[in-house]
C-alpha cells in the first residue's frame, strides 16, 4: 500500500482516533502503520478498501474526496471501533489541508501598530537577555519584538460617563490582540513542537504527530490558519522522515519547526497589522486591480515532489510590477512540456503560454493575489497585444536595478520566516558575460562576470532529461566571451549563485526559455569551441564563516532529539573558533543550545527530572532564526563588491553577546 493511493483524513479525525486508544494500543501504532502499508489496497468510488486479513477488512470513505469524519474509517475487527487497525490507517494516509475557517473574523490594521520584526535584525536587543547569557530571564528570548501602546492618560482611572465610552476623536484606541482561546491554542502548538524537538524524527512516532494534529486544528477553530498550517507541514515532513521519502531534506523540517515555534511565540505578544500577519489566511484571496498592460517575458516549466507538471508564465505591466499566469496539475515533467503549446486560461486570450512570454496582453477587470498570480475568473477580459523586447521599455526597466539591490529585494521574497502576503519576487535580472564552466562539489555549472564584476555561478533549474535546462546550459558553456541578458532565480548562498531560467538568444534575435527551449551548436558565436572551464574565482565574504558550526546543531537536534546533542560534550573549541569569527552571538548561542540539551536536573532522592522540553526549545529557536538572518545576510554582501568585513553582515551587534 502507498500512502498516496488512500484518501486524506482531515487532522481532527486522525487526532480524535489516535486519542481513543488505550495506553497498551498507544505502544503497538506506529508497528501498526508499518506493517498496514503492507497490506493490498483497492478503491472503488469514495471508498478505498484495505485487507487486513483474508478475513477482515477496513474501509475508508471520503465523500468529497476527503475523510471529513470519525465515522468515515471503519474495520470489521472484533476490537472495532477501539482497534488499532482505524488509527493506523488515519496515521498512513495524507493529511488533508486545512478546511476554510468556520467563521471570517476581521483583523483591522491599526494606525502605528506594530509590523513583524524581520530575522536579520530580530534577535538584536535580545541577544543579551538569552537565558544564561548575562543572567537575564527567560522571558527575554524572544525573536520578535512586540510593539506596545500605552492606553491614553487617565482613561485608567476616570469614572464611568459619556467622555469614557465615547472618547474624544483624536485618542487612539490600543491595537487589537490576541484572544485567551488563541494564546491557548499557540501554548498547545508550542507545547507539541517541543516534544518534536525533545524526541527527534525517530521518536516523533503516530502518537507525537496526532498531538499535532490535534493542536493545529484547535488552531484552526480558533483563527489562527498561518500556525496551523506549519503544524501541518511538519506532520507531513516528519511521515517523509521516517518513511525514508528521497525528497526528504532535513533543512525542510528544521524551516518547518522554526517557522511553528516562532509563529506560535508571536500570537502571545503580536498586536495590531502584526497579528494579522501572524494569524494569516486559509486562502489568499484575489483583489481587483482595474485594467493592466501586461508584457511577456519569458515561461518555465514547473515540476514538483509530488508528481504536478505545468508552466508558469511571467509577464510585467507598464510600472514594472511583476505577475504569473500558470496551468500547474498532477502530471510530471511530460505534462509541463504539453502545456506550454497549451492556451493561456486569462479572459478571451488565444495565445498560448509559449507565445505569451514573447508577445503581450491587454487585461480589464484583473484580479490579482498578493504573490501576482492572475485570476482567470469571468468577469476577466483579455485580448492579445502587442509585446516588448527585453532592451525595449518597459521591461530593459528590469535590469537598470544594480545587482546588488535586486539580491535584497529578492532575499525579502525568499526569506524562510517572511510573514506571508509579501511583495516581491526572486527573480534577478542581469547583463552579464559568461566566463565557461566551474566545477564543484555537487557537479558543474556556468560561470558569468555580471555588472561591477561580481563573478555569478549559474545552476540548471531542474535536472529532469526531459527538460531542456541541462542541455542548454552546456552548450552555453562552450561560448566564453558571449554577453547575454539573463533571467536566473536568486539561489540564498555564501557566494552570488542562480538558477538560470531565461536569457536572450546568442545571436541577438530574441529570447531563449531554458527549460523549454533547445539551442543547438549552430546558435553559438563559435559552434566548433569546446566547453571551458572558467578559472577559479575567489571566495566570497561569507566563504569563511564558521556558522555553519551552529548550523550543523541546529539541523543534528531535529533527527535524533534533544538527548543526542546532549551528549556532545565540551564545545569550547567550536565557540572559540566561532568568536574568532566575528560572530561571539552565534558563540554564546552554541554554548547555551548545548548546555540546555545537556541539562537534566535531580530530586532531593537522586531521581531525574522531567526535562525542559520549552527551555531548550527555545533556545533552538534562537538558534535558527539567528543561523538563518545571518546566512541571508552573507548571501547579500556576496552581491556587494564594496563590502569586505565578512564580520559586519552580522545581524547581531557583537556587544549584544555575552563575552
Amino acid at each position: 500500500m502507498n500512502a498516496a493511493q488512500l484518501p486524506p483524513v482531515a487532522p481532527e479525525v486522525t487526532a480524535t482516533i489516535v486519542e481513543g486508544l488505550s495506553p497498551r494500543l498507544r505502544k503497538r501504532l506506529d508497528a501498526a502503520v508499518t506493517k498496514l502499508a503492507a497490506r493490498p489496497t483497492h478503491s472503488e468510488g469514495d471508498t478505498t478498501t484495505i485487507g487486513i486479513d483474508d478475513e477482515t477488512e477496513l474501509r475508508l470513505s471520503a465523500p468529497g474526496g476527503v475523510v471529513a469524519k470519525v465515522e468515515d474509517i471503519t474495520c470489521g475487527c472484533l476490537l472495532a471501533p477501539a482497534c488499532v487497525h482505524r488509527a493506523a490507517a488515519a496515521c498512513a494516509a495524507p493529511t488533508a489541508d486545512l478546511a476554510p475557517e468556520p467563521v471570517e473574523q476581521s483583523a483591522p490594521e491599526a494606525p502605528g501598530a506594530a509590523s513583524a520584526t524581520d530575522p536579520a535584525t530580530a534577535l538584536g536587543p535580545d541577544a543579551a537577555r538569552v537565558p544564561g547569557l548575562n543572567g537575564a530571564p527567560a522571558s527575554g528570548l524572544d525573536t520578535t519584538l512586540a510593539s506596545a501602546t500605552d492606553a491614553a492618560p487617565g482613561l485608567a482611572s476616570a469614572p464611568t460617563s459619556k467622555a469614557t465610552l465615547n472618547p474624544a476623536p483624536d485618542v487612539a484606541s490600543p491595537p487589537e490582540t490576541a484572544s485567551p482561546d488563541q494564546r491557548a491554542a499557540a501554548d498547545a502548538l508550542w507545547s507539541a513542537a517541543a516534544a518534536v524537538l525533545e524526541a527527534g524524527v525517530d521518536g516523533a512516532g503516530a502518537v507525537t504527530q496526532s498531538a499535532l494534529l490535534r493542536a493545529a486544528h484547535t488552531a484552526r477553530l480558533r483563527h489562527l490558519p498561518r500556525a496551523a498550517g506549519a503544524a501541518l507541514s511538519v506532520v507531513t515532513l516528519l511521515r517523509a522522515a521516517r518513511a525514508g521519502d528521497p525528497s526528504y531534506r532535513t533543512a525542510d523540517l528544521v524551516t518547518a519547526l522554526a517557522e511553528l515555534l516562532g509563529t506560535a511565540r508571536r500570537v502571545g505578544t503580536a498586536s495590531g497589522a502584526e497579528l494579522a500577519a501572524v494569524r494569516g489566511r486559509v486562502r489568499r484571496p484575489y483583489s481587483p486591480d482595474g485594467s493592466l498592460r501586461l508584457y511577456g517575458l519569458f515561461t518555465e516549466p514547473v515540476v514538483t515532489d509530488s508528481g504536478h507538471g505545468g508552466v508558469r508564465t511571467w509577464v510585467a505591466g507598464a510600472d514594472g510590477r511583476l505577475f504569473t499566469v500558470g496551468d500547474v496539475a498532477p502530471g510530471g515533467a511530460g505534462r509541463a512540456i504539453g502545456v506550454a503549446d497549451r492556451a493561456v486560461r486569462l479572459g478571451d486570450s488565444a495565445l498560448t503560454h509559449r507565445e505569451l512570454g514573447r508577445a503581450g496582453l491587454a487585461v480589464s477587470g484583473a484580479t490579482v493575489s498578493p504573490d501576482g498570480r492572475l485570476g482567470a475568473g469571468k468577469a476577466v477580459k483579455a485580448v492579445t497585444a502587442r509585446g516588448a523586447a527585453w532592451t525595449e521599455p518597459p521591461l530593459a526597466a528590469l535590469w537598470e536595478t544594480p545587482p546588488a539591490e535586486q539580491a535584497v529585494r529578492a532575499l525579502g521574497s525568499t526569506s524562510r520566516y517572511a510573514d506571508p502576503d509579501g511583495t516581491g519576487s526572486d527573480l534577478l535580472f542581469l547583463d552579464v558575460e559568461l566566463l565557461g564552466a566551474v566545477r564543484e562539489p555537487g557537479g558543474a555549472c556556468l560561470l558569468a562576470l555580471s555588472e561591477g564584476g561580481v563573478p555569478v555561478r549559474l545552476t540548471v533549474a531542474d535536472d529532469d532529461p526531459a527538460l531542456a535546462h541541462r542541455d542548454n546550459l552546456a552548450l552555453l558553456a562552450a561560448a566564453p566571451g558571449t554577453r547575454l541578458r539573463i533571467i536566473g532565480r536568486l539561489i540564498p548562498a555564501t557566494h552570488p549563485r542562480l538558477t538560470l531560467l531565461a536569457c536572450s538568444h546568442p545571436t541577438g534575435e530574441g529570447t531563449v526559455d531554458l527549460g523549454l527551449d533547445r539551442l543547438r551548436r549552430a546558435d553559438l558565436p563559435d559552434p566548433s569551441a569546446p566547453a571551458r572551464v572558467a578559472p577559479p574565482q575567489p571566495a566570497g565574504p561569507g566563504a569563511s564563516s564558521p556558522l555553519y558550526l551552529l548550523e550543523r546543531r541546529v539541523e543534528q537536534t531535529v533527527p535524533a532529539g534533544r538527548a543526542a546533542l546532549g551528549l556532545l560534550g565540551d564545545v569550547t573549541a567550536e565557540t572559540r573558533r566561532i568568536r574568532r569569527g566575528g560572530l561571539p552571538t552565534a558563540a554564546a548561542l552554541l554554548a547555551a543550545l548545548c548546555a540546555s540539551a545537556a541539562q537534566r536536573d535531580r530530586d532531593l532522592f537522586g531521581r531525574l527530572l522531567p526535562a525542559d522540553t520549552d527551555g531548550f526549545a527555545a533556545y533552538w529557536l534562537a538558534a535558527a532564526r539567528y543561523t538563518a538572518a545571518v546566512s541571508e545576510s552573507l548571501c547579500a554582501a556576496a552581491w556587494n563588491p564594496t563590502r569586505e568585513d565578512p564580520a559586519a553582515v552580522s545581524p547581531v551587534p557583537a556587544h549584544n553577546a555575552a563575552g
